[in-house]
């Protein structure tokens, strides 16, 4: 479930603290404002997710404090109002002036939880909406030029405009969502939403509600398919999935159509379904963990994410792309990797993929100081002594006898080169090689000269 800071303005202590007490029973973190007053300081410090506010209150009414943050621009967080006394003009009033729900006293607690999460839902919803126009500014693209990079960027973009389901599969930290978001950048549907839903932090018993939505007496909401419409839905973790909601999410991808919990009209399913796993979604089917039917529809099209450790020569430009990511996004000091900085990392095996890579870039960018992050720096920061720089993470014995052999003659020359100070004659006479085969070798392989 959304959890969030929640503020209450309201003049009444008993509802005040009754409606803390629910509240914070849900998981959510309360502040309490007795007037107009209060409510602007307490907005001012806590910075709610969410406002609870009244309508009749001794200093100011709830309608005229709410038209003055509207008229401020800066009502950044969803408002349910509050009243014992309202009337048809008082909430239209404030649903124009930007309130998301009016709800009667005596408040009806469960109806006062399903309303809240649902406001904290849609405006998360929203904010994820605007962030995407803003970094679609920039295409969503895959960082690299290897064979493994061009293969899965070739598939991707065969089967971009298909609507079938899809299924990512990648080691922890490869990032599948970053290709789910460049498959929908590519699809016809790029113009539609992309709702990233993380399956295992979905509630145990409501993960069909927040996925199908609910419609009800109390409330009737859209889940997480319909809040998709005519864009994608990223399942992550789809293996976390119950065995419950898996079934549900068989039938609506095999009909297009779905029901919302309680509700008996049934909704058009009008969203790419786009899953992801580091499993092996074969061996949960014959564990029992897993259902079979879900898992040939989503095994259409299976996507493989290579892990970094087998396009390492990618490494040098994603150094280069997440540095100016660091530096634009978090206002980091600018730092240049050295070129023996560069083939350490290039030769290091990477157990956490792009994710220890990003990780390894930002700790770097914040803790050091010079321009240029040098070979000792990165070995501490891997958690080596510089004594140890070409250490057995060079050799991955699962690797092809080829590429192995390619990946320690690139470090080697590499390394040469660096002791040459760039003089292809000296290198020619230090490894015994005649200066035209080497030149082909250095070009074969990928080594710029100049660089």
């Amino acid at each position: 479930m959304i959890k969030g800071n929640i503020l209450v303005v309201d003049d009444e202590p008993d509802i005040c603290s009754l409606v803390k007490e629910i509240l914070e029973d849900e998981g959510f973190e309360v502040s309490l404002a007795g007037n107009g007053e209060e409510a602007n300081a307490r907005r001012e410090k806590t910075r709610p997710d969410l406002i609870l506010l009244d309508i009749w209150m001794p200093d100011i009414d709830g309608i005229s404090l709410l038209k003055q943050w509207n008229e401020a621009g800066n009502l950044d967080s969803p408002v349910i109002m509050m009243s014992g006394h309202g009337t048809v003009e008082t909430a239209v009033e404030a649903t124009r002036l930007g309130a998301y729900d009016f709800l009667e006293k005596p408040l009806s607690l469960a109806k006062l939880i399903l309303t809240v999460n649902h406001a904290l839902e849609r405006n998360k919803l929203q904010n994820e909406n605007l962030r995407l126009r803003q970094y679609g500014q920039r295409p969503v693209d895959l960082i690299g030029k290897s064979k493994a990079i061009l293969k899965l960027k070739e598939q991707l973009e065969r089967i971009a405009n298909h609507n079938t389901a899809v299924l990512i599969i990648g080691e922890s930290g490869t990032d599948k969502e970053l290709v789910a978001r460049y498959l929908h950048s590519r699809s016809e549907r790029k113009d539609g939403p992309f709702i990233s839903v993380g399956v295992s932090g979905l509630s145990d018993n409501g993960s069909a509600v927040e996925l199908f939505g609910k419609d009800s007496d109390d409330v009737s909401y859209a889940g997480f398919l319909e809040q998709a419409e005519g864009g994608t839905v990223f399942l992550k973790d789809i293996v976390d999935m119950d065995m419950t909601t898996q079934s549900r999410l068989h039938t609506a991808l095999e009909s297009r159509h779905f029901t919302r919990s309680e509700g008996m009209q049934p909704v058009k399913l009008d969203a790419r379904v786009i899953a992801a796993t580091r499993y092996a979604l074969d061996e949960k089917v014959t564990q029992g963990e897993f259902r079979d039917e879900l898992f040939f529809q989503l095994n259409v099209i299976p996507l493989k994410i290579p892990p970094l450790r087998e396009h390492f020569e990618d490494v040098p430009e994603l150094l280069k792309y997440y540095v100016n990511y660091f530096v634009e996004q978090d206002g980091l000091n600018y730092r240049r990797f050295t070129t023996a900085a560069q083939n350490r990392l290039r030769t290091y095996s990477w157990p956490g993929n792009i994710r220890e890579l990003k990780n390894l870039i930002q700790r770097l960018l914040i803790l050091g100081s010079n321009d240029s992050i040098e070979l000792e720096e990165v070995e501490t920061a891997l958690g080596e002594q510089p004594s140890t720089r070409y250490s057995d993470d060079l050799y991955n014995f699962n690797m092809p006898l080829r590429e192995a052999r390619e990946r320690f003659e690139k470090t080697y020359l590499e390394y040469q080169l660096k002791q040459a100070n760039g003089s292809v004659s000296k290198i020619a006479k230090a490894v015994g090689m005649e200066r035209t085969h080497l030149y082909r070798k250095l070009k074969s392989l990928g080594i710029d000269i100049k660089n």
